[in-house]
């Protein structure tokens, strides 16, 4: 006989599970299949050890976005204003500036990918405008609904697709280059890269507060109010699915590339073609167009969810301050998108034809080095917040959040000491 308590208890785990896979959706995209792949290509397994430490000391900050949330009923932005409007003023100026670069970056990546899977003989920008247009129809009839469900599809179906090209490179005896001399990490060179690495690893600290906006959304979907076990447990297992993932490109650039004296091309239709080869070497032609569209798809979900992400983050935001009323956020909402969306193809179409890899490092290093100040205000957020004792962080995430906060700080001083030494 089932237990009624543990039929209640799944039930309500499927009604809460959603916004944390939406979350791996955003992360698992240019952060992952361009830095970690890069990283592995470039230093081998050198920067693993970064990639552990980035997303455990990132932990705290994506953590408190969902316990808030879940304990309060309340979005992230509504505990920035409790702490007061400067602080949401801060959030809201970041996430403005962030918005377009970073949806012309990931835009342009999976346009890229889309010049291999289809044919036609499409431009990158024709792409990218193809894309969004994709992308903006998707959440116009379908909504939250629709993205929830495709998130989930995406995820699997990537997940599976890395973990066999990854078992198959290891088990392929790939020739370093004669005159391979292994790269160091610690000059100015190798410093840029890991702070670029570590900007979007897993993600921007800005996209903390999108997965209580699509919390919101999942309880009207479905009608449940999720405990906090429930929250964090989806949210868990989508950070979870990001850290893995990010571990599993690294070994692939490391297993396939390192050594092999090619480096990537900064053209988004050539890097997309030398990150299929890769897989290809690994798992054999066969496998070319499942794992194109594996990729394709990865990046298509990235850019479906920062489409949705950062006009509804802004909405709601203004919607907080006051200017707005929450009868027309949803207007703003839209408002917002097609001109964030305008703004990334004017970016893409302004950038010359090579400068992908230049605009993915760029704005990763902005990502970073703001990166400190939004984990403090997160940190302030939940100190202040009030939260029941059942509900508070316990007292090993205080202390890993305090060190999380100064592992930033000390690695953006490392790179602006860097770039002021020079050389």
């Amino acid at each position: 006989m089932v237990d009624a308590g543990e039929v209640r208890r799944r039930s309500g785990l499927i009604k809460t599970l959603g916004p944390g896979i939406i979350y791996a959706g955003a992360a698992i995209g240019v952060s992952h299949l361009v830095q970690s792949t890069r990283a592995g290509a470039g230093y081998g397994f050198a920067l693993l050890g970064i990639i552990l430490l980035v997303n455990l000391f990132k932990y705290p900050f994506f953590e408190f976005g969902h316990r808030y949330s879940a304990a309060t009923g309340e979005s992230m932005l509504t505990g920035y204003r409790r702490v007061g409007r400067w602080a949401l003023g801060i959030f809201l100026l970041v996430s403005f500036g962030s918005g377009m670069p970073t949806l012309a970056a990931v835009t342009l990546v999976a346009a890229g990918l889309a010049t291999h899977l289809f044919p036609g003989g499409l431009t990158a920008l024709e792409w990218s405008a193809i894309l969004v247009a994709f992308s903006l129809l998707l959440m116009a009839v379908g909504g939250y609904p629709w993205l929830d469900g495709l998130m989930k599809l995406m995820m699997v179906f990537l997940v599976i697709s890395t973990v066999v090209a990854v078992v198959a490179a290891c088990f392929h005896k790939f020739e370093h280059a004669p005159d391979f001399t292994p790269p160091t990490v610690w000059n100015r060179t190798g410093v840029m890269f890991v702070i670029a690495l570590m900007g979007w690893m897993p993600t921007p600290v800005d996209i903390s507060a999108w997965p209580s906006l699509w919390m919101r959304e999942r309880r009207i979907q479905t009608g449940h109010q999720p405990t906090l076990g429930e929250a964090l447990f989806d949210f868990n297992l989508g950070y979870g699915a990001t850290t893995v993932m990010a571990v599993l490109f690294l070994c692939l650039g490391a297993l396939v590339m390192f050594g092999s004296g090619v480096t990537f091309a900064s053209a988004a239709p050539a890097f997309a073609g030398q990150l299929i080869s890769m897989y290809t070497t690994a798992l054999g032609g066969w496998s070319r167009p499942f794992i194109l569209t594996a990729a394709f798809t990865c990046m298509l979900s990235t850019t479906i969810t920062v489409l949705d992400g950062y006009p509804r983050v802004i909405a709601a935001g203004v919607c907080e301050w006051g200017l707005i009323t929450g009868r027309n956020e949803k207007k703003w909402y839209w408002v917002l998108n097609l001109l964030m969306c305008g703004g990334a193809l004017a970016i893409i179409a302004w950038l010359p034809q090579r400068s992908m890899l230049a605009l993915v490092g760029f704005i990763t290093t902005v990502a970073f080095l703001s990166a400190p100040l939004l984990a403090w205000l997160n940190h302030l957020t939940l100190k202040k917040a009030g939260l029941p004792p059942e509900a508070a962080p316990p007292a090993w995430l205080w202390w890993l959040s305090r060190a999380g906060i100064v592992f930033l700080l000390g690695f953006s001083c490392l790179y602006i000491w860097s770039q002021v030494k020079g050389g």
